[in-house]
């Protein structure tokens, strides 16, 4: 495995003295840029952060600069939704309709699997769908709830969280994205197939407009400040991040990303993004001896093969998980 080769970079690296939990030392940056290199060709553009639980260390590369989240960004939109939980504003019981025109084409497929009318669905299966199938019905009916892109955006702001921004519903990102006359639902998507059944071939192609659009947009550092956010209670109620972090790890999609090299049967809960030229997965891995730590790893404009993507945020997952365990080891 090509992480095996900066093992003892990090091990020497793990006995350093590192900066406060706002801030990234020099040595942590050595550190990302050393692990960087272990996705070095399989992916574009590359930038993730990563922090233990309770820890001061971050390790970033590319902490700074802005990725296309593609829909990590519905972890934003779940806590948007269960901070209105929280403050009695909804409850995870409530029945929601699902209206035709909300219904937009995904990888689950509600809109497929349901294309009638009458669909209700919960609160909680809502987020349920929309982060473990990623489900972008699911999403948009969602972020509705949440009070809109701008509410959820809001929301980060209140927290603190400034590098991150929530913009449109998916149906409208994957207009933009693939040109379509509309947002995508299943009528325009199937329409536009007719006319162009090359949508079928390029929609793992990289798309510089898209990429290069300031909207829907996240430093891995903001990511990852959400992320610890969330599991610190500041974000959502402690009830809330139990119910979240419970969704999160019952995730279907992107097995090959951070959980791709991890030792099989490691605890993770993450949310996958997937996009054009865009493979992101974002969330929380526990270690051997039960300490945590929040990972967020993003890669824009990749005109590799989707496995070898996916393989690149495995390789930096499995990189990062040694550094934390090794850095345990030794201060023992």
């Amino acid at each position: 495995m090509k992480y095996r080769h900066v093992i003892m970079a990090l091990a020497v690296s793990a006995a350093a003295t590192f900066g406060p939990a706002h801030g990234q030392s020099k040595e942590g940056q050595s550190v990302g840029t050393t692990i960087a290199r272990v996705a070095k060709g399989l992916a574009g553009r590359v930038g993730f952060a990563a922090q233990e639980i309770g820890g001061k260390e971050i390790i970033a590369f590319n902490g700074d600069e802005k990725f296309a989240m593609a829909s990590t960004y519905k972890v934003a939109i779940a806590a948007a939704v269960l901070d209105r939980v929280d403050r009695k504003e909804l409850s995870l019981g409530q029945l929601v309709d699902v209206p035709r025109d909300m219904k937009i084409v995904g990888q689950f497929g509600l809109a497929e699997t349901f294309p009638h009318p009458g669909l209700q669905l919960s609160v909680a299966n809502l987020i349920e769908v929309m982060i473990t199938e990623s489900d972008n019905t699911a999403t948009d009916v969602s972020m509705g709830l949440a009070g809109g892109p701008a509410a959820v955006t809001e929301y980060l702001r209140r927290l603190g969280i400034t590098d991150f921004r929530v913009d449109r519903l998916t149906g409208e990102i994957l207009r933009d994205v693939f040109d379509l006359p509309g947002k995508a639902t299943l009528e325009v998507v199937t329409e536009a197939y007719k006319t162009r059944p090359e949508l079928l071939t390029i929609q793992a192609d990289p798309n510089p407009a898209f990429e290069a659009d300031p909207r829907d947009h996240a430093t891995p550092l903001a990511m990852l400040q959400l992320l610890l956010a969330i599991d610190s209670g500041t974000a959502i109620s402690a009830e809330s991040r139990e119910f979240l972090l419970g969704v999160m790890s019952r995730t279907r999609t992107g097995d090959g990303r951070i959980k791709g090299l991890l030792p099989k049967g490691t605890p993770v809960a993450h949310k996958t993004g997937t996009t054009g030229g865009v493979a992101n997965d974002v969330g929380y891995i526990t270690l051997p001896d039960g300490r945590r730590f929040a990972i967020a790893v993003f890669t824009n404009s990749s005109k590799t093969s989707v496995a070898d993507r996916d393989r690149a945020i495995a390789e930096i997952a499995r990189t990062l998980f040694d550094h934390f365990y090794l850095a345990s080891v030794a201060k023992q």
